[in-house]
């Protein structure tokens, strides 16, 4: 198929129509037999009225995350993109980072603001980001160039894709990461979400593996510290089948404190689910830790782990290592 790099200020659709049209233009994406709800392409209110009845600002999200394991190391690269729909703006955030060997090096950050449009979430290259497609506006790959380092990452074949009941479109795929001329096979994880405004986004996210044999996608469905915990959905990919559940516990169990953003952040967790097919638990090997700004006293919080732990799946046991996404807004 042709290939064309698009240059900054471009614009590019989703990768995979069947599960991104599905939460971007009001599609129904099926969930273990539930339908997703229609998350909007439009702002759900703005100004004083949206003020008035408390309603945030939608907001996409799209994040990629690469992961290669191989023993008992892990060689990551993820992509995490946000776009924020203000009344007479769109603010756009795009952070990546490359970790191996428990170093984190954030290689790219910008946020820049686009005029109002009609499709948001779309995803836009800019500065040192560039997007591969393919026809038909299929997202093929993401590369970053500054001067003489580049990183790029392909994506190959869908290996799985399944949708949640806020909106989630997750997709599993074959992929490489090439950094100069060295070439590395792995899985990519494709996550979209979004919120109308009207209810807080979504929350902690993870992707952990276990060689060829396991692939776990994690996903909250609200953050962490709220009157009542999140609930999380799992899904797995296990070459020849696939598993889902739809009531999974994820509970800290140790934390240390973060004093930049006066918050405590996990650093052990422990997963179950309802049905007691899926156990395991997780401890850190290597963080990224920021705080965000905010009225305080507490700021927001996003932390990047490297984790490594064991999954019970029916009775299976699997070493993993992987990403997980810890956020308090």
């Amino acid at each position: 198929m042709a290939r064309a790099a698009l240059a900054a200020g471009g614009a590019v659709g989703p990768r995979a129509a069947r599960v991104l049209l599905g939460m971007l233009l009001s599609a129904h994406v099926a969930a273990c037999g539930e339908p997703a709800p229609e998350p909007p392409v439009t702002p759900s209110g703005d100004g004083a009225s949206a003020a008035e009845e408390g309603v945030g600002n939608p907001t996409y999200e799209q994040n990629f995350v690469f992961a290669s394991v191989s023993g008992d190391s892990v060689f990551l690269v993820p992509w995490i993109m946000r776009t924020t729909v203000y009344a007479d703006t769109v603010v756009r955030e795009a952070r990546a980072w490359l970790e191996r060997s428990g170093t984190w090096d954030g290689f790219y950050s910008a946020t820049w603001a686009t005029p109002p449009t009609r499709t948001p979430a779309r995803i836009l290259p800019y500065g040192n980001m560039r997007l591969l497609v393919q026809e038909g506006d299929v997202v093929d790959g993401i590369i970053f160039e500054q001067g003489a380092r580049r990183l790029e990452l392909a994506l190959g074949e869908s290996r799985a894709s399944w949708g949640g009941p806020r909106g989630e479109a997750i997709e599993l795929v074959a992929g490489a990461a090439y950094l100069s001329d060295q070439r590395v096979e792995g899985v990519i994880l494709h996550l979209a979400r979004a919120s109308s405004g009207a209810a807080p986004p979504g929350g902690d996210w993870a992707l952990l593996a276990s060689g060829d044999s396991l692939v776990l996608v994690l996903t909250a469905d609200d953050e962490h510290g709220r009157a009542e915990e999140p609930t999380y959905r799992g899904w797995a990919d296990l070459g020849q089948e696939e598993r889902a559940w739809t009531d999974v516990t994820v509970q800290w169990t140790a934390t240390q404190a973060f004093p930049p953003a006066r918050r405590d952040v996990p650093v052990s967790w422990r997963i179950s689910s309802a049905d007691r097919q899926l156990q395991g638990s997780l401890d850190i090997v290597a963080a990224d830790i920021e705080a965000g700004v905010g009225p305080g006293p507490l700021l927001p919080v996003r932390a990047l782990y490297d984790v490594a732990g064991e999954i019970s799946m029916e009775g299976a046991r699997y070493p993993v290592r992987g990403f997980l996404v810890h956020e308090r807004r």
